[in-house]
């Protein structure tokens, strides 16, 4: 069995959403976890966060081409919705949504992997 085979059938190449998890706390935790919520940060916080999760998944060299997004809001007492559909194969890609939270802030990330054909 190879190429796109192998990662149908579940083999490491797989799109892992738990494994992507853990990736994307880390990297939150990295960029923002020791800091209060700074309007002007934010700019910086994101653009670091989605770098650092693009590079981190790149390296594992999986077959995916990856979209990353971040949002970050004071905690105000405020909602915040977010939402998101994808038409895709859903044998071959996938996606994560994180959120991490402090006393003074949200973060929620999205990645979505989609299969190199």
């Amino acid at each position: 069995m190879t190429g796109m085979e192998e990662y149908q059938n579940g083999s490491e190449g797989a799109f892992n959403s738990e494994e992507t998890d853990g990736i994307v706390k880390e990297c939150i935790e990295n960029v923002v976890a020791g800091d209060d919520y700074s309007q002007g940060q934010v700019n910086k916080w994101t653009a670091s966060i989605v770098e650092r999760c693009l590079t981190q998944l790149v390296k594992q060299g999986k077959p995916y081409k990856y979209i990353v997004t971040c949002a970050v809001m004071q905690k105000t007492g405020a909602g915040l919705h977010t939402a998101n559909s994808c038409y895709w194969d859903t044998a071959m890609d996938g996606s994560c949504t994180v959120r991490w939270e402090n006393r003074t802030m949200y973060c929620v990330v999205s990645v979505f992997a989609v299969a190199i054909a």
